[in-house]
């Protein structure tokens, strides 16, 4: 660019020069005076006239550049000068590498953005005075979805943890500390808290651009390693002791019918039929352990999918029929017009309230009713579909009902094992409710019977599962 500016100086040089010369020709006279001012007259003029256009063309690029970081359209310009248009072309060359390294940059963020929201563990993202920069969605979902700005103290009251940012923060070395969520369903994580420099957002504050402090938090969710830990302690306990009785009952009949009772055919039969019995119990209470150990293992996921529970539920009271013609009982279907759907898992759903009906069948009284009813109910903004199975049994004292969900707890175990209970149905139930983020209300009358009341969240702008019914499956023959 420097070669048009030499151009022009060396244009209005050369008519100083001239009239220098006509000034030095003319001598001292009066003509060589006028000549003199007049040459001094064009070259000043010569030299104004290049300034102005080449002020005019400077302030054209000046308003294209504050057009273009406004980023409102405009025409390019048209330097009049040379100098303009050579400055016009390594200004266009320097906007198309600036935008060039903007998009790239663009991408490199989005890319980055995405691979923090793909994480399933829970990330933060603080500044040096612990406020939250970023988080992505597991974080949002497990603290809430209002942490950007907040202090981080205020979404993990946990004082370990805040020690540990501010001793990272201060320049200390990796932290890494034990987090336990009692609520709303018990969770484990490993919180690891890493420092890094960040350079701020040029809007951010008007001084230089050093780097600043910022802290990286990860959650690392060891809920599911937990938990198979304990569900692996827990199998073997559970299955030893409640594996005994029944082993032990089967070597003894097995002993018998290979000494004393080898002969006798009454007794081999009557034996062998026991020996089944046992059998069968072994096998529902390994199924039952095996299906309790799966729920718990998944129970801090909740349910993604929707489930319509009104035809779930008269699904359930036709495969429960036969069962309850058995014991000539009426199972009375109730269900409301306005059932909203759930979010939920159908397959966890049904094995619930196929347990609670079962047992009302199992432990109501010989010619009873079983009710089944299902209705919606407002709790302030929330919905809920509320669930109720009743019986007309004998009814629970008051002392047993907090104990009644918890493993093998049995008010009367040998009435229990005779209608083929584990101890562990109540006990599905409960972990199922709870993956489902429900809960479940018992509440029972002594020579009455008993209510067992199931209350699942609405699904969000879930509509109706279909229209009312009330209608008796089972009628006394």
């Amino acid at each position: 660019m420097a070669g048009p500016i030499y151009r022009h100086l060396l244009g209005i040089g050369m008519i100083a020069a001239l009239v220098v010369a006509l000034l030095l020709a003319a001598g001292a006279g009066g003509i060589g005076v006028w000549l003199a001012v007049i040459g001094v007259a064009v070259v000043i003029g010569v030299a104004g006239i290049f300034a102005w256009r080449l002020l005019r063309d400077l302030d054209l690029l000046r308003r294209h550049i504050e057009a273009s970081t406004a980023e409102a359209p405009e025409r390019p310009p048209r330097p009049s000068t040379e100098i303009g248009q050579i400055l016009f072309l390594h200004l266009q060359r320097l906007q198309r590498h600036a935008r060039g390294r903007e998009r790239s940059l663009a991408v490199e963020l989005q890319t980055a953005s995405e691979i923090l929201e793909a994480q399933d563990d829970p990330i933060l993202v603080l500044a040096g005075d612990r406020s939250v920069l970023r988080a992505n969605e597991a974080a949002g979902r497990l603290f809430g979805d209002r942490l950007l700005g907040r202090d981080m103290a205020e979404a993990i009251r946990h004082p370990e943890i805040v020690a540990a940012v501010d001793a990272v923060l201060a320049g200390g070395p990796i932290q890494t500390v034990a987090l336990n969520l009692p609520v709303p369903i018990e969770r484990e994580f490993e919180v690891r808290i890493q420092r890094f420099e960040r350079r701020g957002d040029p809007g951010e504050r008007e001084s230089d651009d050093r780097p600043e402090p910022a802290l990286l938090v990860t959650l690392y969710d060891l809920t599911a390693t937990k938990r198979v830990e304990q569900m692996r302690a827990d199998f073997v306990a559970n299955a030893s002791h409640e594996l005994r009785t029944p082993l032990s009952s089967l070597m003894g009949f097995i002993e018998t019918l290979r000494g004393p009772a080898r002969d006798d055919t009454a007794a081999r039969e009557r034996f062998l039929g026991i020996m089944q019995q046992q059998a069968e119990r072994m096998s529902r209470l390994v199924n039952d352990l095996l299906s309790l150990s799966r729920i718990e293992l998944d129970e801090h996921v909740p349910p993604t999918g929707r489930v319509a529970v009104g035809p779930l539920l008269q699904s359930v009271a036709d495969a429960l029929e036969l069962k309850a013609q058995r014991k000539a009982q009426r199972l009375e279907l109730d269900l409301a017009p306005d059932l909203p759907q759930v979010v939920g898992d159908s397959d966890q759903l049904y094995q619930v309230f196929q347990n609670l009906v079962s047992n009302a069948i199992n432990y109501g009284r010989q010619g009873g009713v079983v009710g089944l009813a299902a209705r919606s109910s407002a709790e302030g903004r929330r919905t809920s579909l509320v669930v109720s199975i009743s019986d007309q049994g004998d009814g629970i004292a008051r002392e047993h009902l907090p104990r009644l969900t918890e493993r093998f707890y049995r008010i009367d175990p040998a009435r229990s094992r005779a209608v083929g209970g584990t101890g562990l149905g109540l006990a599905i139930v409960k972990h199922i409710v709870s993956r489902h983020r429900g809960r479940l209300e018992i509440d029972s009358e002594v020579g009455r019977g008993s209510v067992f009341t199931v209350f699942l969240p609405a699904a969000p702008g879930g509509k109706p599962s279909g229209r009312a019914l009330h209608k008796t499956v089972t009628e006394l023959s």
